[in-house]
């Protein structure tokens, strides 16, 4: 059964439940990092709401997600690529 934890994001305490050791990791890490952001969005825009700057964290975020989805994808082709290239060779060097 999961535990709770405790995570302060944004100055507010959130209680959330990690189904393992490994998540419960992660969502701390996540943690940090959303507080970290949203750390340097007020000091460079004090002025702005907290919910304006959480959405600027959101859309950092999301965009780093996208852009290591497309790095993954480019990795994946580039390992398909070498597999066929590997194959192709093995293949020629079977043969008399």
């Amino acid at each position: 059964m999961a535990r709770d934890i405790k995570l302060k994001v944004a100055g507010k305490e959130h209680v959330l439940s990690p189904d393992t050791p490994e998540l419960e990791g992660m969502m701390r890490i996540a943690a940090e990092q959303v507080n970290a952001i949203l750390s340097g969005f007020d000091r460079r825009f004090p002025d702005t709401r907290l919910e304006d700057k959480l959405a600027f964290v959101a859309i950092q975020l999301g965009v780093g997600k996208l852009c290591a989805e497309k790095e993954l994808e480019t990795l994946k082709a580039d390992i398909r690529s070498m597999e066929e290239q590997l194959a192709s060779y093995l293949d020629g060097c079977s043969k008399p």
